[in-house]
């Protein structure tokens, strides 16, 4: 395996919370991976989820930082799942260069429900619906948004069809979240949780060769599709799909040894990493410019002893405003 602007004899480990881009020459199949630590845990921490609802938003997360790490602008990339299961409502956002938000929404009951039943796998969770990726490029732009169906498959095989849709790449795509229970420093007790991921794609310079037959019920080839990939993308997909789910959240384990594992034999080149962290956008200018939109009988309403209180759904701040700095004059 090959570093860029490395010194000879030495090789640095990008760790938790950054992305790694890489190549593989040989396959023609460029991509990035990442294991979350202190960042995903201290996202999940602040809500308390249960675990499946944690697991769930974990995958979310990871999704969302392998694709907002590709923006070539500044912008946002959100990724947003809206279903009739049990957990209605999955959100994650990534602002450019590095900042990463996410929130779920759920009913209590109905995920209890779920739970009981062993019904836990991100189709029950998620039911019917849709999953978004929008992509947001400034007030001056017009967003762009790619939906795909929520029709049971997983959120690995969900963003491998809006890649296939949208983009019309080759990709493959790998997700993972776990929960660890070990013993901090000192002996004691301590959970945290861990997610990992990869995103291949296919991108060979002869553009030819990225033909691939329509999704099932288009009016292309119908053939079946295994049969006509391109023998280097089936190589690289059988390696990506021969990782274990441990290997992705295994802190012993790390992005650089996971490539050098699944592609030293045709040669690996990694690129330097890029951090993401834990950063809401949210702040009191932000909340009093929507407030200043409210009527009098609005603030009326939602204050309480004499004020308004708002707790961002993301980051659990809350900011208190009172009524004089917002009632209309």
């Amino acid at each position: 395996m090959t570093t860029t602007e490395s010194v000879l004899g030495e090789f640095g480990h990008a760790g938790d919370d950054h992305v790694v881009p890489f190549q593989v020459d040989a396959l023609d199949v460029r991509g990035r991976a990442v294991q979350l630590g202190p960042m995903l845990d201290a996202i999940l921490g602040r809500h308390d989820y249960p675990a499946p609802v944690a697991r769930l938003l974990a995958e979310t997360i990871v999704l969302t930082v392998l694709l907002g790490t590709s923006l070539k602008f500044d912008g946002k990339l959100i990724v947003q799942t809206r279903g009739d299961g049990p957990v209605d409502l999955v959100v994650a956002d990534f602002s450019t260069p590095q900042a990463v938000r996410a929130y779920a929404r759920f009913d209590a009951d109905a995920l209890a429900a779920a739970v009981a039943a062993g019904r836990t796998a991100p189709h029950d969770l998620l039911g019917k619906g849709v999953l978004a990726f929008t992509i947001d490029q400034g007030p001056d732009t017009q967003r762009y948004q790619g939906i795909v169906e929520l029709d049971g498959a997983t959120l690995e095989e969900i963003a491998g069809v809006y890649f296939r849709q949208s983009e019309q790449i080759p990709t493959r795509v790998r997700l993972e979240a776990a929960e660890l229970i070990d013993r901090d420093g000192e002996g004691r007790p301590r959970h945290r949780w861990r997610a990992g991921g990869l995103v291949a794609q296919f991108l060979p310079q002869a553009l030819e060769r990225m033909r691939h037959p329509d999704l099932h019920g288009g009016d292309g080839d119908t053939r079946d599709t295994l049969s006509n990939e391109d023998d280097l993308w089936s190589e690289a997909q059988v390696m990506v799909a021969s990782v274990d789910a441990d290997e992705l959240t295994d802190p012993t384990v790390g992005v650089e040894r996971l490539l050098y594992r699944l592609f030293h034999e045709r040669g690996v080149t990694v690129f330097p990493s890029q951090e993401v962290l834990d950063r809401c956008s949210c702040s009191r200018e932000k909340l009093a410019e929507v407030l200043a939109g409210f009527s009098r009988e609005e603030i009326d309403h939602v204050s309480t002893e004499g004020g308004i209180e708002v707790t961002c759904e993301f980051c659990s701040t809350t900011y208190r405003f009172e009524a004089a700095e917002i009632l209309p004059q």
